[in-house]
């Protein structure tokens, strides 16, 4: 057992009780087969399954556009804005369970919009949850607009456009869905737009998608976060750039498993991630889907590379430093992880 700990219960009673922040999660594929069918059966939605179990036992991906295939078939139930809401409270709810302070949030409005469901709509239920949540739990929280990378810039432009006069509750934008055939460079010009109007920059590379899009990443789309980053461990400068430039990765463990991006937790990066300098984080992606929520997500990972105490607290303080929070509210978090730890 590593040091800090007596026992893997010992572990996870620590993991409940540390504040943390989750930095990648998208808010649709926190929509639990409970929810789904409830909505589905509320908006008069046909789904694919005959029960709660069967959708769970459709949970079982090879890769990564196997999940996707299912999860784009679940976003259908979404229609109404308290859809949304119910969606983002419930993933909230589940986020105050588990210690989390603060949320910067994925959402995707190009698989609503193709639907013809508004931006608005969409935007007005997942903000008045996360306003309630503020309130109920004194979680803090910031919005990221993902771009589907499946889909052209053209269509990214539009969405961009779509945003404009929601940009006082809009922080970021991001770039996620099928990577491997999809580079960042596909997106430069939307993403400069993007910054220019003071938006953050994150996009996911190197899940499945070579060091190469990592590269991408960091020099086309100037991105100030890479979500996941696995795959930047094959490239040896690659690390050193990333170590020395504090870049955060939000890794995603249970996402990695699922999806067989690792054969095994035991055969996880995380901990070289971390022995190389890294800034990386621990947080649950699609949980409904990959069967966990971020403490799940941490005891997991913790157990499989046995993980010290003080590996624990390095990532919930990686969890803070690479948010995009202000520095005055990090260093509140820093001081409530250390009077904890």
């Amino acid at each position: 057992m590593a040091e800090g700990f007596a026992s893997s219960a010992e572990r996870a009673a620590f993991i409940a009780g540390l504040p943390k922040a989750e930095l990648h999660l998208h808010i649709e594929g926190s929509l639990e087969p409970e929810l789904m069918f409830a909505l589905a059966q509320r908006n008069g939605v046909a789904i694919p399954f005959a029960s709660v179990e069967a959708v769970r036992a459709a949970y079982d991906f090879s890769n990564l556009q196997d999940f996707l295939d299912i999860y784009y078939q679940g976003m259908g139930v979404l229609i109404a804005e308290q859809d949304f809401y119910e969606l983002t409270a419930a993933y909230l709810a589940r986020a105050h369970a588990d210690n989390v302070r603060h949320v910067e949030i994925f959402f995707d409005p190009q698989g609503h919009t193709a639907r013809g469901v508004a931006f608005e709509t969409v935007l007005a239920g997942i903000t008045r949850a996360l306003d309630d949540a503020k309130a109920q739990h004194g979680i803090s929280s910031k919005l990221i607009l993902c771009f589907l990378r499946h889909l052209s810039e053209a269509e990214a432009e539009a969405t961009l456009d779509e945003a404009l006069p929601w940009l006082d509750r809009i922080d970021g934008v991001g770039l996620d869905s099928s990577e491997v055939g999809h580079p960042p460079s596909k997106f430069a010009r939307v993403f400069a737009r993007a910054k220019g109007l003071g938006l953050k920059i994150v996009a996911h590379a190197g899940e499945e998608g070579p060091p190469d899009y990592v590269h991408e990443a960091l020099d086309l789309l100037k991105v100030d976060r890479i979500d996941h980053g696995n795959r930047s461990l094959e490239d040896a400068a690659l690390v050193a750039r990333l170590a020395a430039e504090g870049m955060t990765l939000t890794v995603c463990p249970l996402s990695n498993l699922k999806l067989c991006v690792v054969g095994d937790m035991a055969a996880h990066p995380l901990k070289a991630m971390l022995d190389a300098g890294l800034r990386a984080t621990v947080n649950s992606d699609d949980p409904s889907y990959f069967g966990g929520y971020v403490n799940a997500n941490y005891v997991a990972v913790a157990d499989a590379l046995d993980l010290s105490k003080a590996d624990i607290v390095t990532l919930a303080h990686n969890s803070f430093a690479g948010s995009f929070l202000d520095d005055a509210e990090k260093a509140q978090h820093r001081a409530a992880i250390d009077a904890y730890a």
